[in-house]
């Protein structure tokens, strides 16, 4: 490399020096405001009871970059939460026809749950407590006609289906606060569930009636992510939906008086739920 061309890349690096300098600046300067702001929202309290509480959850950040994300105060500790949460759906139908193949769809069906649950907050944004659930499902179908073609049509009556299921647990919740003003909140729910419950199931079985009665007990590890909104000062709405769970599952089945035997199964679901989407309200006091 000659003089000349010395000169002209000592230029060039000059240059581009010269106009990163003034970058380098500003991204200093924001970066300092970015800290002193930050220092000073972690250090905004609030009174809570007679104490004072950081509105800024403490939290280690074992990541090599911080995001800037904070977990606001959204519920202090010390305080209890009841919450319910029910469910009901019906469905009846009449001589009903659906696209020529069923017909003469006689049915009436109905389920329901009541839910409540206590909890006591160990720390803030942190919870555990208790649950029960009473379900019941009751389903009648009367009549069911299917056509297909000439070679394949039957028809279903008379059959009969009942449930009912006791499940007492505990759960640890976790919120995460939105905002300042502790209105909105994310929350994960992680339970342990033991179930009892039984079913009966009545049909005709070559023109025979046939009776089958099922107890039923299981245990689950379920996790349900959701979120809260406060729309007054001490109680919120939640909705939380099943992502995640382990279940164990074991049947005894008797069929007219003669022991069939007992069934245990075993699952998890690593999937969105769409039946377990459940509709709440959270009293906190």
């Amino acid at each position: 490399m000659n003089n000349k061309s010395q000169l002209k890349f000592l230029l060039a690096v000059f240059l581009i020096l010269s106009a990163l300098s003034p970058l380098q600046a500003q991204i200093q300067r924001k970066d300092s405001t970015t800290r002193a702001r930050r220092a000073v929202i972690a250090n905004e309290h609030v009174l809570v009871g007679k104490d004072t509480v950081s509105i800024i959850m403490p939290e280690k950040n074992y990541g090599r970059y911080d995001r800037g994300l904070y977990n606001y105060l959204f519920i202090p500790k010390g305080h209890w939460a009841i919450g319910m949460t029910a469910s009901y759906g019906e469905l009846t139908t009449d001589d009903s026809q659906i696209l020529n193949i069923l017909k003469d769809f006689d049915f009436k069906g109905k389920i329901y749950s009541v839910s409540p649950t206590i909890s006591y907050f160990v720390r803030n944004n942190q919870s555990v407590g208790l649950k029960f659930t009473y379900s019941r499902g009751v389903a009648d179908l009367a009549n069911l006609s299917v056509d297909f073609d000439d070679d394949l049509n039957f028809s279903i009556k008379d059959v009969s289906y009942y449930s009912e299921s006791f499940v007492v647990g505990t759960f640890y919740r976790n919120y995460v606060g939105l905002s300042r003003n502790k209105r909105f909140g994310l929350f994960n729910e992680v339970d342990l569930s033991f179930q009892s419950g039984s079913s009966r199931f009545k049909r005709l079985y070559n023109n025979e009636p046939k009776d089958t009665k099922t107890t039923i007990t299981q245990a689950s590890l379920n996790f349900s992510p959701g979120v809260a909104v406060f729309i007054q000062n001490n109680v919120a709405f939640n909705v939380s939906f099943g992502v995640f769970g382990l279940k164990w599952r074991k049947e005894h089945q008797i069929t007219d008086g003669i022991d069939e035997g007992s069934r245990f199964s075993s699952g998890a679901n690593f999937r969105f739920n769409i039946f377990n989407i459940n509709f709440g309200l959270l009293i906190v006091i």
